[in-house]
């Protein structure tokens, strides 16, 4: 009997037996059995019946997908939250042979002239269809299906040693995180961190060999983790350590043997010989293709148009802090490991509003219930915990079962909520465990969609519970929006349902959407509740903390059109003539308000671009922020008070937006929902830029 776990994907993985030896053995016998399906798919003769050809085609293409996909699919979420270097090594050992096979299928003349054909029948006949055969074409021609002998075989180098930098991109910056930390001895290098923190701090020290840390004696333990590394620089009054903080942040894996310089310009160059072997102007004009927008003129014009929306108000907020500081007796000008500090101390005078003193009221337990009772409220939802019933990769995993008010399962969603430095990387991500699919079901029901919802809150300390910061509650959302999208779609072809087949740039419309739920007054009620009292949060600071809504929101809109405009720079303009840091540094003379550190390697944690999905697409978050805004405007012309309107509204949203995976265009989707294109004003009102 075979015990490979890997090799037994019939329902939810057996996380806590799949360890780094199986996965070498599973994924040599799934890719030798899926290349002999793939040449039977191959040489298959089409039905004449349009319906029988979409089957024997693309029913037998989804199947072959989902066979490679569902073991390789846990492989690397568990390298995402379970890293290890024998997980790594056998990844590394394995990619560049799952690569070489989604590059042939893709390259594939015969299953390329399977999908004219499928065309030329009329098999896609509805729409849905015609979503799924236009990709399928559209990928194999940006896959290079027209090109031949030499130019073939060049494309399938780079999409392999792509992959492998990738994957190696994003290890550097873990080992880089945790490899940096910083032992915190005496009052004076505590200064102005609040208790909470220094608990936190001091189970950190615990846990790295210092058994006598405590929150009052210390030691304390300071790490690059951001639950660590980002309340430190809002609250630590020792500018020194600060900056020493700060700076190892910005120069991780930015030398020695995990020094992602190198990777970068070898990233960039393979993608623009990608871009030209398929006769793109660029790496840019490539990833466009699959996007909602229509060039990158397109792009560009939007970005600068909310970037001139933005600048002036951004600079009057740096003056404003320059002055608080000035008043407090600090030297101006301030320096990049100041301006956290100062924009709190600003914050706390503005709004009499300390975020750390917020984190009693956000108990995790409580805004996780609160945020789900959102969800029953809004789109008619039921969420069951079957944590002990199913297997999980870390003992603090939730599994949900969403179901309808009948009772019968939707979806189901695991929740991984707290850091793991030593093996989880950073960030917070959605990623698909199950899809749903007609074809993957049973004769009675298709597959229901399953989601891994990850993020990295602060754990819990000692005997409470996770206290989280209103940062962290808003991440949350961010990721139960994405998973929401996966979950209720309704769309039974597997190739177009949940997130599948949606264009890049409407991603995070869901997503963002739910973060806009954090700061409505009924939703507050139900998401806050104070650990020793069970209050909720007070009215009077609940309306300080939406006041402070758009503060220093110009700020904050800069700093994300910096990081969109320098993707699209290194992915447009770029050709190696500079290097990556005068690239950022030309961008950062238009979006920058300091001046540029000429020791600043963030591009070196960059991720997002770099190891993730969002090469020149990291302007996705604003293009899809001008949906999610005006989306949630509905809600709010309907009556954020109003049950019955809201419920309205939230049944349209989840019928349209949430349904309709990939099977429509986004932008026919939106005027589904809205009864009309999208506007800005809502953005520019939420953000206080009216």
């Amino acid at each position: 009997m075979n015990q490979n776990p890997l090799m037994q994907m019939t329902g939810l993985p057996d996380f806590p037996n799949i360890h780094a030896d199986h996965v070498v053995e599973a994924m040599r016998k799934v890719l030798a059995s899926a290349r002999e399906e793939l040449k039977r798919l191959e040489d298959a003769s089409q039905p004449e019946s349009p319906e029988q050809a979409w089957d024997v085609v693309i029913g037998e293409l989804e199947a072959l997908m989902d066979r490679i996909h569902q073991p390789w699919g846990v492989v690397t979420h568990l390298l995402g939250v379970r890293n290890t270097e024998a997980l790594r090594a056998a990844h590394a050992e394995i990619q560049t042979e799952i690569v070489a096979l989604s590059v042939e299928m893709s390259q594939s003349q015969a299953m390329y002239q399977h999908f004219c054909r499928l065309r030329a029948a009329g098999s896609d006949s509805s729409e849905v269809k015609r979503r799924i055969l236009d990709s399928q074409l559209k990928d194999a021609q940006l896959s290079g299906v027209a090109l031949d002998g030499p130019d073939r075989q060049r494309f399938r180098v780079i999409s392999e040693r792509l992959a492998k930098l990738s994957t190696q991109f994003s290890n550097n910056v873990l080992d880089a995180t945790k490899a940096w930390s910083l032992l915190l001895s005496t009052p004076q290098d505590v200064q102005g961190l609040p208790e909470s923190y220094l608990a936190m701090a001091a189970q950190s020290a615990r846990s790295q060999g210092h058994p006598e840390a405590s929150a009052q004696n210390g030691p304390w333990l300071l790490t690059l983790d951001f639950p660590s590394f980002g309340p430190f620089l809002r609250h630590s009054r020792r500018r020194d350590l600060r900056k020493r903080a700060y700076m190892a942040y910005i120069t991780r894996a930015s030398s020695g043997e995990r020094d992602n310089g190198p990777l970068i310009d070898e990233i960039l160059a393979l993608r623009r010989d990608k871009a030209d072997l398929l006769g793109f102007e660029s790496y840019a004009a490539l990833s466009l293709e699959t996007k909602m927008a229509e060039d990158v003129d397109a792009v560009r014009a939007q970005l600068y148009a909310l970037l001139t929306a933005s600048r002036t108000q951004a600079e009057r907020e740096l003056q404003e802090i320059e002055a608080l500081a000035r008043d407090d007796g600090h030297d101006i000008p301030l320096r990049q490991w100041d301006i956290a500090f100062w924009a709190e101390r600003l914050r706390e005078k503005r709004y009499a509003l300390d975020e750390e003193s917020l984190r009693p009221w956000f108990p995790f337990p409580k805004v996780l219930d609160g945020m789900l009772n959102l969800s029953s409220r809004i789109f008619d939802l039921r969420f069951e915990d079957r944590s002990t019933e199913v297997a999980r990769w870390h003992e603090d995993v939730r599994y949900y079962i969403v179901t309808n008010l009948a009772g019968e399962p939707r979806a189901a969603f695991f929740l991984d909520p707290y850091a793991r430095p030593a093996e989880k990387r950073g960030g917070a991500w959605m990623d698909e465990c199950l899809g749903r699919s007609a074809r993957m079901g049973s004769k009675e029901a298709p597959r229901l969609p399953v989601a891994y919802l990850v993020c990295n809150g602060t754990p819990p300390v000692d005997d409470k519970p996770s206290l989280m910061t209103f940062r962290e509650v808003e991440t949350l959302f961010h990721e139960f929006g994405h998973g929401l999208q996966h979950m209720l779609t309704t769309v039974d072809e597997g190739l177009a349902s949940g997130i599948r087949n949606v264009e890049w740039d409407a991603v995070e419309l869901p997503s963002q959407f739910m973060e806009n739920w954090c700061y409505d007054k009924a939703t507050m009620a139900q998401i806050s509740g104070h650990v020793d009292t069970g209050h909720p949060l007070p009215d009077d600071i609940f309306e300080r903390l939406r006041a402070a809504r758009t503060f220093r929101a110009a700020s904050a809109m800069l700093r994300q059109l910096d990081l969109a405009l320098v993707d699209l720079a290194l992915h447009h303009e770029h050709r190696g003539e500079l290097s990556v840091q005068q690239v950022r540094a030309n961008v950062g003379e238009q979006t920058s308000l300091l001046t540029p550190l000429a020791e600043d390697r963030f591009l070196c944690g960059f991720s997002h671009i770099f190891a993730g999905g969002y090469a020149a697409g990291y302007y996705s978050y604003k293009w899809a922020e001008i949906l999610s805004a005006d989306a949630f405007a509905a809600f709010e012309e309907a009556g954020l008070s109003k049950d019955a309107e809201i419920r309205a509204v939230g049944l349209r949203f989840r019928d349209t937006v949430l349904a309709s995976g990939g099977a429509r265009a986004p932008m026919q989707v939106y005027e589904d929902f809205r009864g009309r294109q999208p506007s800005t004003e809502a953005l520019l009102r939420h953000s206080g830029l009216t």
